[in-house]
């Protein structure tokens, strides 16, 4: 520790392959939570997100698909507002997410941005979206792009998520799916399959050891400070007492 004088030793932890083992096999199946970003009725990013659940199905997960018709605009009503319930206590219930919006003005929609700002970063002592897994996608009314899965990426780093490598950006959506609503064969389909497969496996590497993954060197070292302040706390007024008494 003479190297690293700044650092307070007893909020350091040295991370070993033993503190990854998870200590009770996870028996269910991996939670996701699906969101999309579109009202319209025939909406192809909640095409993609059917897509994307009857793969995660497939693959042995257990899904929920929020609809986000209904959700109040944030702050217009009460965080008691029932479909504000129901989305956090669906992230709460997930073990990972899937994301996917339309691309409106080079950027994702409001209707999406607005479901990410019903779930706080922290909320007593719960964090609904931190360590939990998040694949993103976006839908394209025309040539491909990426603008949608970057910012995605950026949010999903803010809601403090573990993000996977691989991403979905399907380019001209209005030809991707056919009249009942299903995908077509084609790479961008493919693609599809590699995000969620790579989902879950991520997803089940992740969970039951995300509180580990994520714990934070400064945040124990808050938690000494506060607990030292504390002790100090209770010296002075066991001084005063006794003082008081003499």
């Amino acid at each position: 520790m003479q190297q690293i004088p700044n650092v307070v030793p007893s909020a350091l932890d040295i991370p070993t392959a033993a503190k990854l083992n998870d200590p009770a096999a996870q028996p269910h199946r991996p939670r996701i939570l699906i969101l999309y970003g579109s009202l319209r009725p025939q909406s192809f990013s909640r095409k993609l997100a059917l897509e994307a659940q009857r793969l995660l199905e497939q693959l042995g997960a257990e899904t929920r698909l929020f609809d986000p018709h209904e959700l109040p605009m944030l702050d217009s009503v009460p965080a008691t507002h029932p479909k504000v319930q129901e989305l956090r206590q669906a992230s709460l219930w997930s073990e990972g997410h899937v994301w996917v919006s339309p691309e409106r003005h080079g950027t994702l929609t409001a209707v999406f941005k607005n479901q990410i700002d019903w779930l706080p970063l922290e909320e007593g002592s719960v964090r609904p979206t931190q360590g939990r897994t998040l694949a993103v996608m976006q839908v394209c009314g025309g040539s491909q792009s990426f603008n949608v899965v970057n910012a995605l990426r950026v949010l999903g780093r803010w809601m403090r998520m573990v993000t996977i490598p691989n991403q979905s950006s399907v380019a001209k959506a209005w030809q991707e799916f056919d009249d009942e609503g299903r995908m077509k064969p084609s790479a961008y389909y493919d693609r599809v399959v590699d995000v969620m497969e790579e989902l879950v496996k991520f997803t089940l590497l992740v969970r039951g050891r995300s509180d580990y993954l994520i714990d934070r060197y400064s945040e124990r070292k808050g938690a000494v400070e506060a607990a030292a302040l504390a002790a100090a706390a209770d010296v002075v007024e066991t001084v005063l007492n006794q003082e008081e008494s003499a």
